[in-house]
């Protein structure tokens, strides 16, 4: 009930028992009947104890008997002492007994509003039935989980609403039931929307003082998909054996048991695992004794040569080569509850061969979930072979792709360095004037040759670039201001923006560290970026903006974003663009974006893309901040 009817239904109970009162009252004056007539206001107690109020109950009480005792008075004076007062006294104790138990039924219900209030509380859905199956209550949980509201429910038959599916006969649950007073199990019911609920469900029965079954209390817990979680466990660890054995992938099971016992008591006397480990080479070829391989599968043995896993195979210091520099950084993550550890070691195969292998460790989340650690092993000799080769390739394809940006970029480049130059003759021209004048106002000659100079530096810096750009030299690295770096890439694509009608914003943060690398190649990635997003831009009516953002995240990492205002990238080649030879533009190489994600990673960093189809595509670029870097 709202508020405001709730105040009406309090007012109409209040003016009811008011007017009964007086009605009572002027018939117990009038009235030239002897009777009790003030028993009546018995009725005024009880329409009064509907508005809930103890205040209410209390003043209905005292206005009848002072009532009664004036209805006395008028009728009967003072000084008679007969059968009048018995009937008063009758009347005064009927009202005040009717009092008595309507305070008794208001604490009683109280106390009920308030346990229905706790049910409500609960996650779980709840609700009471009579014994028949109609339902009695109905809990705001059972109401957004079933789907039907208290008022729906109420005097539904609970199994026919929910379509209640039992593990056993009906009538064997209801028979357990009532021997017992209790049923537990696992149930299914249906919500209104149609969805199946598997849930966990607890019964008790009601009783009256004579023991006869009134209603049963019903609480169910939701275990939907804790069910389907359980069996979809099951059916795992049935699938995981039959893909150990089968998976042409090597996979190692084993116990770390004793190495989580050597590391904790380690933890225990508050040395760090780390500087331990590093200053102890004899307890780590120890650990390597201590891992025992429990089990491998048939690729593994494959791998290493062996047909006997027990003949050969019995702890990491078997199979592990004496130059592994892995093992270590292994130990450390599993001290710290790393989830995971990967990384490139070499195995030793039964005939002495060294086999460089990529791995994968996963850890368990904790020491309850036990010590058994399972190693996945891929043999890369065949990538270790190729991998000179690829890199000599990576090598040549980018300076081709340095010479290839140079040739479209040869108008912008011709452009900036004739700027300077006329700035030059600019300057030379107005410090001449200023000689010229009578007296030389050799203030203004200064300024005017310091300009000059300055541009001439300028113009010799472009040509220093546009040589180390197009030199085939070893990568020379050093540390970079990143504000002069973006600067220097935006001059080299200014007339290209230009002459694609595109408007470009940057902005960076103040402070902002520098980074460790090499300049040309960190260039060729922004200026690469931003060609891009101008040709991306290039056939669209509306505002062609670029935006370049630097900034220092909260990993403490440089993030360079290029954003634009184009089409974006439609989600089928969203995963495709960092493919070498994959190119969206007719007469791409599909080179571009592949050399500047190499070059990044080659830098330690990340190039990621984040696209929004019809708004516009983000490059962000995160460099490592070099520990000591001074900011730019």
């Amino acid at each position: 009930m709202s508020g405001n009817g709730r105040h009406m239904s309090t007012s109409a109970y209040r003016l009811a028992a008011a007017l009964l009162a007086l009605c009572i009252f002027l018939f117990d004056v009038l009235s030239p009947l002897q009777g009790a007539v003030a028993v009546l206001y018995v009725l005024v107690v009880l329409i009064a104890a509907r508005t809930s109020w103890r205040k209410d109950l209390f003043a209905a009480a005292a206005g009848a008997i002072v009532l009664t005792l004036v209805a006395y008075a008028i009728s009967h004076g003072l000084e008679n002492y007969g059968s009048p007062v018995l009937r008063a006294i009758v009347s005064i104790a009927a009202i005040a007994i009717a009092t008595m138990l309507a305070l008794q039924n208001q604490s009683a219900m109280a106390t009920l509003a308030a346990q229905a209030r706790l049910l409500n509380l609960s996650h779980d859905m709840i609700f009471v039935r009579d014994i028949e199956g109609g339902i009695d209550f109905w809990t705001h949980a059972a109401e957004q989980v079933y789907g039907w509201s208290a008022a729906e429910a109420f005097g539904r038959v609970a199994d026919e609403l929910l379509r209640t599916r039992y593990p056993v006969e009906r009538a064997t649950v209801e028979a357990e039931l009532l021997q017992n007073g209790r049923w537990e199990g696992v149930l299914e019911q249906e919500t209104r929307s149609g969805a199946r609920l598997v849930l966990d469900s607890r019964w008790a029965v009601q009783r009256d003082r004579l023991g006869k079954p009134t209603g049963v209390l019903e609480i169910h817990t939701d275990i939907t998909e804790r069910q389907a979680a359980h069996a979809a466990l099951v059916k795992s660890e049935h699938r995981y054996r039959r893909m150990f054995d089968s998976s042409r992938i090597g996979v190692l099971e084993e116990d770390w048991s004793e190495v989580r016992r050597e590391l904790a008591s380690i933890q225990e006397k508050g040395i760090p695992v780390s500087d331990y480990l590093a200053g102890n080479p004899d307890f780590v070829a120890r650990a390597r004794r201590l891992i025992r391989i429990v089990d491998v599968n048939p690729a593994l043995l494959s791998m290493v040569f062996v047909e006997d896993p027990k003949q050969f195979l019995t702890t990491v210091d078997d199979v592990l080569s004496i130059t592994d520099r892995t093992f270590v950084g292994a130990l450390a993550a599993f001290a710290r509850d790393d989830a995971f550890y990967e990384g490139e070691t070499e195995m030793v195969g039964s005939d002495g061969e060294v086999i460089p292998v990529f791995f994968a460790i996963t850890f368990p989340p904790s020491a309850d979930d036990g010590d058994n650690v399972l190693i996945y092993v891929v043999d890369i000799t065949e990538r270790r072979h190729a991998q000179d080769a690829i890199q000599q390739a990576q090598a040549e394809l980018a300076h081709a792709a340095r010479v290839a940006t140079l040739g479209e970029l040869t108008a912008s480049i011709a452009h900036e360095v004739s700027q300077p130059l006329m700035a030059i003759v600019t300057n030379g021209e107005a410090g001449m004037r200023w000689l010229r004048r009578d007296p030389p106002n050799l203030e203004e000659v200064e300024t005017a040759l310091g300009r000059a100079v300055a541009e001439g530096r300028r113009a010799s810096g472009i040509v220093k670039r546009i040589r180390a750009f197009l030199k085939k030299a070893p990568s020379h690295r050093g540390e970079l201001v990143l504000s002069a770096l973006v600067e220097d890439a935006t001059a080299l694509v200014q007339r290209e923006l230009a002459r694609a009608n595109v408007q470009l914003q940057v902005d960076i943060q103040a402070g902002i560290p520098n980074v460790h690398g090499d300049r040309i190649q960190l260039q060729q990635v922004l200026v690469n970026l931003m060609i891009n997003a101008a040709h991306a831009m290039s056939a669209q009516t509306r505002p062609r903006l670029l935006f370049i953002g630097v900034v220092q995240n909260s990993s403490k990492n440089i993030e360079i974003t290029v954003r634009d205002t184009g089409p974006g990238v439609s989600e089928e080649h969203l995963q495709r663009v960092f493919e070498p030879f994959f190119s969206t533009k007719q007469d791409g190489m599909g080179m571009g974006l592949a050399i500047c994600r190499t070059t990044v990673e080659a830098h330690g960093g990340q190039l990621a893309i984040e696209t929004q189809p019809g708004v516009g595509a983000t490059f962000r670029v995160t460099l490592p901040v070099t520990e000591g870097s001074a900011a730019g």
